[in-house]
């Protein structure tokens, strides 16, 4: 039996690395698409670099997509790449829709100028509930996005399904809440507070600013979420799956576990900043993965609190290490 062929786009982010090892790890030949014109960090792929093939392509140009999976024939292919951070979609709204919207409908037209049999995934976002119309959110949950990030990745959900629809692609999106990892981007608040958490302990600063401590979200564990992306594309029918813990914690209990695990008070530290205020905050984020489960038997592994103190350690160790070089 031939291995498979997998293009990951995105690669060089969290969710990418994740995946791309994940994938190594079911015996596939892995590509990354990457930009050749940007600066990027490849710091989150330095350990399988070796194992991978790294293509030059652009979200923003049809000719490259069409190129790259001409030469790689992939019997698989996962989008995860975005501007990812909301609060950045507000300074560059167009950028935004243009990568993350228009971007997954020049990878299915690619998709389907080349090999309509390719199995194609696009990671949606459950920012596309914003003002929530009923908790949890499910599948049939209406979308009402509260930012330009979350307008896009609706257009990029609903491309999806039409392509799925009209040209008969096995084309699945991944509804996912908030994952994280050692691996998040500084920006994203999960990582902002462990990360802050290990220099407050390292004696490297002496506070740390924060936008709504009150903000709920459901957070759970990338490299569980990634488990379930694949699991999608085995499936014999394309379909729209939510993937989340089902359970909702705050921007303040993140915190206070976030410094427990260094035993130290998170009311000595904590400043609350307007400047971290959203212009529109979502309301009340919460999945409910009931279809992934019963239908590929998917479930998150790593709990909340495991998960708070797995970055607590990473960067307390990336920081320690870097300081004692």
């Amino acid at each position: 039996m031939a291995t498979k062929r997998a293009l990951i786009t995105g690669i060089t982010g969290q969710d990418g690395s994740y995946l791309a090892e994940f994938l190594l790890e079911q015996g596939y030949d892995v590509y990354g698409l990457v930009r050749r014109t940007s600066t990027l960090n490849f710091s989150r792929i330095d350990h399988i670099q070796d194992q991978i093939q790294l293509v030059s392509g652009d979200m923003l140009d049809q000719t490259s997509l069409t190129r790259t999976i001409t030469a790689i024939q992939p019997d698989e292919i996962y989008n995860l790449a975005a501007q990812s951070f909301v609060q950045t979609s507000w300074d560059q709204p167009v950028f935004t829709g243009d990568v993350t919207g228009l971007g997954v409908t020049r990878i299915l037209e690619a998709i389907r100028t080349v090999n309509p049999d390719i199995r194609f995934y696009q990671a949606s976002s459950s920012e596309m509930f914003g003002k929530v119309r009923e908790v949890p959110q499910k599948e049939t949950t209406p979308f009402y996005p509260r930012s330009p990030y979350g307008v896009a990745k609706v257009y990029g959900h609903w491309i999806t399904v039409n392509y799925r629809e009209s040209f008969n692609i096995h084309a699945t999106s991944g509804i996912l809440f908030n994952h994280e990892s050692p691996r998040r981007g500084l920006e994203f608040v999960t990582r902002k507070v462990s990360h802050h958490v290990a220099r407050i302990k390292l004696g490297m600063t002496h506070e740390l600013r924060l936008g709504n401590l009150e903000a709920e979200r459901d957070w759970g564990f990338a490299g569980d979420y990634v488990r379930a992306m694949w699991m999608m594309l085995q499936n014999d029918e394309p379909d729209d799956y939510v993937i989340a813990t089902g359970k909702t914690h705050s921007v303040e209990r993140l915190v206070d576990i976030a410094f427990s695990c260094v035993d130290l008070d998170w009311h000595n530290y904590v400043v609350q900043d307007e400047r971290f205020m959203r212009p529109a905050e979502v309301d009340q984020l919460v999945g409910d993965p009931t279809k992934a489960k019963t239908t590929f038997g998917w479930e998150p592994e790593v709990t909340f609190e495991n998960l708070v103190q797995m970055m607590v350690e990473a960067d307390y160790q990336l920081l320690k290490d870097k300081r004692n070089s």
